[in-house]
């Protein structure tokens, strides 16, 4: 069991909210610059971490509680140079939608938050000069969002008041539809 799952199960006994929101990114202009070890850290960070320690948190949940991943509009809309994260961001999507049907008999539920353009430390750290200066242009509000505009979308799927959504994918896009 991942340290972070027994430490919050031996302090509190269980878990009522998890949300899954490790990323790794990089970008690449060719399929021939992604090394093997890149796709493999992509997709252990991203979709594989996210698998072990749902796994081993749902024993330990209750009905009512609330698994919420983060996705990314990627996963819709992907930009060519971030083939590794777009296709990790697709499998969160889809293994949400999957959870949240495997779960629903235990009255769990599973959702998924795609957000993009999100102003985080990753895009200058990962992307090259002239994408960081132009990002979240691309979408109709034509900036980036920040952090706290995408908080309440998680507070929204941890309450009681989204007992009956599971399964959905929220899109906090500047006005970019994800359909």
């Amino acid at each position: 069991m991942p340290a972070i799952v027994a430490r919050t199960v031996e302090e509190f006994g269980r878990i009522d909210i998890l949300v899954n929101n490790a990323a790794h990114q990089d970008t690449f202009n060719d399929i021939g610059e992604i090394s093997d070890e890149e796709w493999q850290q992509t997709f252990a960070t991203n979709i594989h971490a996210m698998f072990y320690i749902t796994k081993a948190a749902v024993p330990h949940m209750q009905p009512g509680a609330s698994i919420i991943n983060t996705t990314s509009i990627q996963a819709d809309n992907p930009s060519e140079q971030l083939l590794a994260y777009a296709s990790t961001k697709g499998a969160i999507q889809n293994f949400t939608a999957g959870l949240a049907q495997m779960l629903a008999d235990r009255g769990i539920r599973a959702n998924s938050v795609a957000p993009g353009p999100i102003w985080t430390p990753l895009i200058p750290a990962t992307m090259p000069a002239d994408k960081v200066q132009n990002f979240g242009k691309q979408v109709p509000m034509q900036r980036p969002g920040q952090p706290k505009e995408v908080a309440p979308v998680f507070v929204m799927l941890a309450s009681d008041e989204a007992s009956y959504v599971s399964g959905a994918n929220i899109a906090v896009t500047g006005g970019k539809p994800i359909i």
